[in-house]
């Protein structure tokens, strides 16, 4: 499975060009990615990165990738990220790793997003990987009815989970949130629940990725395959 998220990445690489400003996603796809890509610059690609965690902003700076912040550069050409699950409409369940809010933020300021991922994570119907909600602490219980409210209005209905890292306590953000995984099985219509989800306060910000990935690269044991958004 490893090696092929490693294709993947690589095949995403071949996107890069001297002079490109890129999004660097989070997670262990996304880690090949950075680390091939350091790699390149090694061998003299003048690229600029901006990280989507701290995690790759610690990967990305020992792999020797020049860093930026979106506050001193207003557009990105591509952001490239991995995922948890993928339709046909390259709708994109992302959050698995924590980085959602970054990792959103980095894909909207973006020209194009390619998504790699090997492909266990190509799904007909998005669902079967929970659902990572990003939430403020405060009010909790008052923001996971409204979440229930927002479920319910679209049809999908599920248990909440308060994420727990491995050291038992609640896992925080980056951002210093708290994420509660909604184990919904099926979203019949990912956009219309992302809708719902946006003006929910309490609500920092949802996996669910609407028309942010222009293009998949999935590796499978035949190959890879390079979906485009229809």
């Amino acid at each position: 499975m490893d090696q092929l998220k490693r294709q993947a990445a690589a095949r995403a690489l071949e996107s890069v060009r001297d002079g490109m400003k890129l999004g660097l996603g989070t997670g262990s796809t996304a880690q090949h990615f950075v680390e091939l890509l350091g790699e390149r610059v090694a061998a003299g690609l003048d690229v600029v990165g901006v990280p989507t965690s701290e995690a790759t902003r610690a990967d990305a700076a020992r792999c020797g990738i020049p860093l930026t912040t979106l506050d001193d550069i207003d557009r990105l050409d591509l952001t490239v990220d991995g995922a948890d699950e993928i339709d046909p409409a390259l709708n994109v369940i992302k959050g698995g790793g924590g980085a959602l809010l970054r990792e959103k933020i980095v894909a909207a300021a973006s020209d194009r997003m390619i998504v790699i991922a090997d492909d266990s994570k190509w799904v007909e119907v998005l669902g079967r990987f929970p659902l990572p909600i990003e939430v403020i602490p405060f009010g909790l219980s008052a923001t996971q009815r409204a979440i229930g409210r927002a479920f319910a209005e679209c049809g999908v209905s599920g248990q909440m989970v308060v994420r727990k890292g491995r050291d038992g306590h609640v896992f925080v953000t980056d951002g210093g949130h708290w994420i509660v995984d909604a184990h919904l099985g099926q979203i019949a219509d990912p956009p219309r629940l992302a809708g719902l989800l946006n003006p929910i306060p309490g609500v920092v910000e949802h996996g669910l990725f609407i028309g942010l990935a222009s293009t998949a690269m999935l590796a499978g044991t035949r190959g890879i395959r390079v979906i485009e958004r229809p």
